[in-house]
């Protein structure tokens, strides 16, 4: 009797074992022997506490499994915008490149918030990936697990990406205005770095009631007694007519520090060596000089990250608008280091290159601007009008705003009408003779045909390929990338 029981028993728990192995096959571990991993995402850690935010949607993702399994990992991401897609946050790629291992120790994600994990059509392209390594999904937004074959499921996720999506956009919208309306009406400092030549001073409590209750303090600008004197100055040059190398170079040699040299704190990606002529472009080009505050000079463009991978999200890339898209303060907002008139004045300042021609002027156009490098120092040679002619250069690192290094190579010119002859002789030896067509002359000599400079400079561009020029042995040389074959042609 007692073997019988034994014998039923045994059987029924063989029959219930092998439904649930079955179950877990097709639809992974059953409630209750579900090992969960944890995601999560907080964007900033300026004005969000990543300890804070990780607790909440680590308790709202607990509450979500609890009965069903247990968290035994989690990933984390801190300072990252929900816009980059699961492959550019670290946390994130670490969870999907853990998806293929057999041996990852955990069967579903649990995410405490939609939000902090997907964006627009995140969610499209990794629920095929869970799927595909049968890894269940969970969220809040459909109760617990994610069906990825429910119709209902699918269009709640897709509505939920684009209601993040309108999110961000809405509140880019929010920010862009304010922003605004506080520099052109108020004048207001909206952070950042201070243009060389000012401080920041304080300006009393912050205008916002919650921002003031946090003990954030408003600030302003005020010119700096080490550098304001040096903005005047350089506006003062410009006004008499020197050029901007001049200027810089007269900076350096009199040994005054660079914007990056002055403020280090705030300029720690610079190196601080030097006066350069975009340091001083800058300067003269900033309207903020003129005691009014500008926004929007420039802009924050969102562009793919990899065209040919649209599923790797779009990056944040920073370029300058034009004046008209500047938004500039009614009035004065902090004390001026130039007037207005004198600031317009230096924008339209040319510095004397010598006598003008009378005649029409010549449309100047360099056939192998890009293609030449200085085979010397190996810098890439740029353009340079000689005698009425197009010809390339290089000053092997020289700028207009240091003096030169007695130690220097000489400066390396050469002119294009001396280059062209020889690329198609340049031609023929990169590619193979068996593929080039062959023509007969008159006197019934079987000779190659020869490609024209135009198209062996569209030969060259299509191929990337660099020419080389050494002017110590007046050679020409270039290299084929698909074959590693070296060309040279003796140009003298």
């Amino acid at each position: 009797m007692a073997a019988a029981a034994l014998s039923g028993g045994l059987a029924g728990w063989a029959e219930r074992s092998g439904r649930r192995r079955a179950c877990t096959a097709a639809c992974g571990p059953e409630p209750g022997w579900l090992r969960f991993v944890f995601y999560g995402r907080v964007s900033t850690e300026d004005w969000q506490d990543p300890v804070m935010s990780r607790a909440r949607q680590r308790e709202q993702a607990g509450a979500l499994v609890r009965g069903y399994g247990v968290i035994v990992a989690e990933f984390f991401d801190i300072g990252l915008t929900r816009k980059l897609a699961w492959a550019c946050r670290p946390q994130s790629a670490a969870l999907v490149a853990a998806l293929a291992d057999p041996d990852r120790g955990w069967d579903a994600v649990v995410i405490g918030e939609y939000e902090r994990a997907f964006y627009g059509s995140q969610y499209a392209a990794i629920a095929p990936l869970l799927e595909h390594y049968g890894v269940q999904l969970w969220m809040p937004e459909v109760g617990g697990r994610v069906d990825y074959q429910s119709e209902h499921d699918e269009k709640a996720m897709t509505g939920l990406g684009l209601s993040s999506k309108r999110e961000i956009t809405r509140t880019s919208i929010r920010v862009r205005t304010a922003m605004m309306v506080q520099t052109r009406e108020q004048g207001r400092y909206l952070g950042g770095r201070p243009p060389y030549g000012y401080r920041l001073v304080d300006a009393g409590p912050h205008p916002n009631k919650a921002h003031a209750a946090w003990g954030r303090r408003a600030h302003r600008l005020e010119p700096d007694p080490a550098t304001a004197s040096t903005v005047r100055w350089i506006f003062a040059q410009r006004l008499a007519g020197h050029s901007v190398a001049r200027i810089a170079r007269a900076l350096n040699e009199a040994g005054v520090p660079c914007p990056s040299a002055a403020d280090p704190g705030r300029n720690g990606h610079r190196s601080g060596t030097a006066w350069t002529l975009g340091a001083v472009t800058t300067i003269l080009e900033n309207p903020r000089y003129t005691g009014r505050q500008v926004w929007n000079r420039q802009r924050t463009d969102s562009e793919l990250v990899d065209p040919a991978n649209v599923t790797l999200g779009h990056r944040s890339v920073q370029r300058w608008n034009l004046p008209h898209g500047w938004v500039i303060s009614d009035r004065p907002a902090h004390p001026a280091l130039v007037s207005e008139d004198d600031f317009v004045a230096a924008q339209d300042v040319n510095a004397t290159r010598g006598p003008v021609p009378r005649d029409e002027p010549v449309v100047r156009r360099y056939l192998l601007a890009g293609l030449l490098a200085c085979g010397l120092c190996g810098r890439r040679m740029e353009s340079a009008w000689s005698n009425g002619k197009p010809a390339y250069r290089c000053r092997h690192g020289h700028t207009s705003a240091m003096a030169p290094d007695p130690g220097r190579p000489k400066n390396t010119y050469i002119r294009e009408d001396k280059l062209l002859p020889h690329l198609p002789a340049l031609h023929l030896l990169l590619t193979n003779p068996a593929a080039r067509p062959r023509r007969r002359t008159r006197a019934g000599t079987d000779v190659r045909a020869t490609a024209s400079p135009g198209e062996v400079i569209g030969y060259l561009r299509e191929h990337e390929i660099t020419l080389t020029w050494n002017p110590a042995a007046a050679t020409l040389q270039a290299r084929a990338p698909e074959t590693a074959k070296t060309a040279t042609v003796k140009t003298s």
